[in-house]
């Protein structure tokens, strides 16, 4: 595996600088006051520069959750194209999954403008999340083989890497502890980044193909749902038809959801810049579908544990 990294060319740049722009314009369902009810450190990890960094998940319980209960989890990873963005973006998913008996969490992790790492490191992060909650599974209250990975743009891929990508793991943590989520959630996500035409493999040196979660495809994946735009020309809709299409042929579950006339973070609550402005439709119909995905898997466990 390698870690080297070739410069960013302008046209890169600016289609990553869309993703951090689209992954930032979202608020919190319940506002930043009422937002998540703990947040845990779940790293201790350092920045380009050998700064020391610690990370967080910004945790929504669900009523009446306690230490001992064996709830379903998810964990989010916002989007901005490795580069940017915020656990924000993932509250109102994360609220509303809460409230139906799920322990949810939107996970920081490093990215490019505060920290100087590439994409490597994103998935290293996103791999200690989903280790650190199977490896706390008790203390927290949730069950070790319900752990759902969900994300959206380069979110999608940080969460479809923990399921498919081979490596990349944290050295000194505990590899007997599994960093495969049971279960993926993915809203536009990037799932090729193989060269030349995969978003962002100009960012990942020789790591392009090794990070490229549609060449991870195998039997036993998790099953996935992934809801896409026609409309994308950020990540384009063929790129997650492939990924369907590659599951199916190993029989591998992979429900795919596609919107007419929608463009990329078509999936976001709201924009940030007019926070009046009513709930994106799209938003709510993506929320039902995945809410339907997860309670056909026994994750809505609404009077579980209570």
């Amino acid at each position: 595996m390698s870690s080297r990294s070739k410069p960013i060319s302008s046209r890169l740049y600016l289609s990553l600088l869309v993703f951090f722009v689209i992954g930032s314009l979202v608020m919190p369902a319940r506002g930043q006051a009422d937002g998540p009810d703990r947040r845990i450190a779940y790293k201790q990890t350092v920045d380009a520069k050998g700064n020391e960094v610690t990370l967080h998940l910004h945790v929504f319980l669900p009523e009446g959750a306690a230490e001992g209960d064996s709830r379903p989890a998810i964990v989010f990873f916002f989007g901005g194209g490795w580069v940017g963005g915020a656990p924000t973006q993932f509250y109102p998913h994360c609220a509303e999954l809460a409230s139906r008996g799920v322990f949810a969490a939107a996970a920081e992790y490093r990215v490019h403008s505060r920290h100087g790492t590439m994409p490597q490191a994103c998935v290293a992060d996103g791999k200690s999340a989903v280790r650190y909650l199977r490896q706390h599974a008790e203390e927290l209250g949730i069950d070790p083989d319900r752990i759902a990975a969900g994300g959206g743009s380069a979110g999608g891929h940080v969460a479809a890497a923990t399921a498919l990508v081979t490596g990349f793991e944290e050295q000194g943590e505990d590899q007997d502890i599994s960093s495969r989520p049971d279960l993926l959630v993915l809203f536009n996500p990037v799932i090729d980044t193989t060269p030349p035409n995969g978003f962002g493999w100009q960012r990942m040196g020789d790591d392009a193909e090794e990070l490229s979660p549609i060449e991870g495809v195998y039997a036993e994946q998790p099953p996935s749902v992934i809801f896409h735009g026609k409309a994308d020309t950020t990540t384009p809709i063929d790129s997650v038809r492939r990924f369907k299409a590659a599951s199916e042929r190993v029989q591998a579950v992979c429900v795919l959801h596609e919107y007419d006339g929608a463009a990329h973070g078509f999936f976001n609550m709201r924009d940030q810049n007019n926070p009046d402005a009513r709930p994106n439709r799209y938003y709510h119909a993506t929320v039902e579908q995945m809410l339907g995905f997860l309670d056909d898997r026994g994750y809505l466990p609404q009077d579980e544990a209570k």
